[in-house]
């Protein structure tokens, strides 16, 4: 089971907007500078989510999870995610 495009979304938003100042994630978030914040806008309905836009969701998603060093189990939210 993969986590499904709406809770990527929903990760990838909250950590944008609780730890885009922590140092711990500083590299991760300076790297994906449009996925997160792009992440953020679709989660809050400011936007519409377009196929590009799906791209970098995924993509940065990925990142996150191989910079943490887990595998794709189908998480709910970011504590799910950040506990594992």
């Amino acid at each position: 089971m993969t986590t499904p495009f709406e809770a990527r979304v929903a990760i990838l938003a909250d950590l944008w907007l609780n730890y885009r100042m922590d140092e711990e994630f500083s590299d991760f978030i300076q790297y994906n500078d449009m996925g997160l914040p792009m992440a953020y806008f679709i989660e809050n309905q400011m936007v519409d989510p377009k196929p590009i836009a799906v791209q970098f969701i995924n993509e940065t998603f990925d990142l996150l999870l191989a910079g943490l060093e887990v595998e794709d189990t189908g998480f709910q939210d970011l504590d799910d995610l950040l506990d594992n």
